[in-house]
């Protein structure tokens, strides 16, 4: 998988709009669900356990309603991005105190390329979501290609 751009980790089949969620919980099994479907990952279960271990280390919302959380497992068959813009904000730790409305999740593989890999997708997409432009388009997309034009700021 080539790094130079979003683009080659936005994949409109992990991508949902208009999630009706009500829970940190509900979007990241919903997340991860598609993960499972598109063949990203062998098992829900355990890439869940895994985004709750890395959750106990620390905030993953970075403020402005967006919350990137992650998952590094054995059960990582490709490392990717899910994205859920939901159809209302919900309760999650953030750095500025605000809920989620946009959640951006990452599956990563165990081994040292997928670490890489990780930090490289990362630190991608922090750039972009650090774009208060990017962020308000995200908020209002009600579409997977708005979804995708976001980030193509």
């Amino acid at each position: 998988m080539k790094l130079e751009s979003l683009e080659n980790f936005l994949d409109k089949k992990t991508i949902i709009v208009n999630l009706a969620a009500n829970t940190k919980d509900e979007v990241i099994k919903e997340l991860a669900k598609r993960f499972y479907d598109e063949g990203y990952i062998n098992s829900i279960d355990e890439f869940v356990a895994a985004v709750y271990e890395r959750e106990k280390e620390g905030v993953t919302g970075i403020g402005n309603h967006v919350a990137i959380p992650h998952g590094k497992s054995s059960t990582v068959r490709e490392n990717g991005v899910s994205i859920a813009i939901l159809n209302h904000e919900i309760e999650w730790e953030s750095l500025d105190d605000t809920g989620a409305k946009v959640v951006v999740l990452f599956d990563v593989g165990d081994g040292s390329n997928g670490s890489k890999e990780h930090l490289k997708m990362l630190s991608i997409f922090a750039r972009k979501l650090g774009k208060k432009k990017v962020i308000n388009s995200l908020l209002k997309a009600k579409t997977v290609d708005d979804v995708i034009d976001a980030f193509r700021d």
